[in-house]
């Protein structure tokens, strides 16, 4: 199996993990769908210059206090922190190098390891489509400290809150990460 040029993961590992994924709400049966349809499609999935489609990775940060959130810089929204999967990099380990750069927060996959919580596909920055593949992260119990070049504003919000003010196409996984936290507390 080859690896794709642009990251650790082969993109026939990258397709059966989206295959084996079981979306949990129409949203995300529809971005199924679109996702795996452009993997046939993309020669390099993961790289951001190769095309305005591609994969991204991003996490749920979750905690005792309910999950942080961060507004993004460029489209004012209030959602996860996430982004491009960098040269030789898995998804799982794009999604915690990027909650950690992006809020100053430090965060960890959950002891039974790396946990795909939920797929989204959407409309981002120079008109960029992203294929998201959002992972499940848990953050350590202190303030968010995002340094001077990332989206100032983030903080933890309660699940309640969290539901009211997130970007909707967050909305659908935030019962989901809740549900595997408490699960595991």
């Amino acid at each position: 199996m080859m690896a794709s040029p642009a990251t650790g993961t082969s993109t026939e590992d990258l397709r059966a993990l989206v295959e084996g994924h079981e979306p949990a709400s129409p949203r995300e049966v529809v971005a199924k769908e679109r996702f795996l349809s452009e993997l046939g499609r993309l020669a390099a999935p993961y790289d951001e210059h190769a095309g305005p489609i591609h994969v991204t990775a991003s996490g749920i940060v979750v905690g005792r206090r309910g999950t942080v959130l961060h507004r993004h810089k460029k489209l004012g929204i209030w959602m996860q922190p996430g982004g491009h999967i960098d040269a030789g990099e898995s998804p799982e380990d794009a999604a915690l190098r990027e909650a950690t750069e992006e809020l100053g927060l430090a965060v960890e996959h959950p002891s039974a390891g790396p946990l795909l919580l939920h797929l989204d596909v959407h409309e981002a920055a120079d008109a960029h489509t992203h294929l998201d593949l959002r992972y499940l992260l848990l953050g350590a119990d202190a303030d968010p400290m995002p340094p001077p070049d990332e989206s100032p504003e983030a903080r933890w919000w309660s699940w309640d809150e969290a539901l009211r003010i997130a970007d909707p196409a967050l909305i659908d996984a935030l019962p989901l990460a809740r549900a595997e936290y408490e699960a595991a507390e």
